[in-house]
C-alpha cells in the first residue's frame, strides 16, 4: 500500500469516475455506459488506471466512446438537479467504496462487483442527485444495497 488508500481502491476510483464522467458527456444512465464498455474492457482500464489516470480525461472519454461505440442518450441529470452538482470524481468515490464493501462482503472480485452495483437498483438511486442517498455514509449504502431498498 502506497499513499493513503490501496492502490487497487484507487485504480476502482479511477475506473468509476471515468464511467460517470462518460455517462454524464453522453447524457446516458451510467449501467448502459458500464454494459456497453464491457467487462473486458473494464478490466483493462482498471488494471492499467495508474497509466490512464496520466491521460487527458476528455481524450479517454472520446476515445473510448467512439471505440465502445456509446451513443447519446437523454437522461441529463446535471440538468435536473437543483442543487450543488457532485463532481465525476465525487460520485466516483461514491460508487468506489460501495463496490470494495460488496467485495469485502461477498467476496467477489472488483469488476464483476462493478458490473452488479451499476446495473442493480441503487444506482439509479445515487445518480439522482437531487436527493441525498450519494451523502450517505458507506455502511448506510452497502446495508440499503445489500437488503434491496433504501432503509
Amino acid at each position: 500500500m502506497t499513499g493513503r488508500e490501496k492502490k487497487e481502491y484507487n485504480d476502482l476510483f479511477f475506473v468509476c469516475s471515468l464511467v460517470e464522467y462518460i455517462s454524464r458527456k453522453t447524457k446516458n444512465h451510467r449501467n448502459v455506459v458500464v454494459n456497453a464498455i464491457g467487462k473486458v474492457k473494464l478490466q483493462h482500464l482498471y488494471e492499467l488506471a495508474d497509466v490512464y489516470h496520466c491521460e487527458n480525461i476528455d481524450k479517454l472519454t472520446d476515445d473510448l466512446i467512439q471505440e465502445c461505440h456509446i451513443e447519446d442518450g437523454y437522461f441529463d441529470n446535471i440538468a435536473a438537479t437543483q442543487y450543488q452538482i457532485p463532481t465525476h470524481w465525487d460520485i466516483g468515490k461514491v460508487y468506489k467504496r460501495l463496490i470494495v464493501d460488496v467485495c469485502n462482503a461477498q467476496n467477489q472480485r472488483p469488476i464483476d462487483a462493478l458490473v452488479e452495483v451499476y446495473n442493480s437498483w441503487i444506482s439509479r438511486k445515487i445518480e439522482d442527485f437531487n436527493s441525498s442517498l450519494y451523502y450517505e455514509n458507506p455502511s448506510y449504502l452497502y446495508e440499503s444495497y445489500h437488503k434491496g431498498e433504501v432503509l
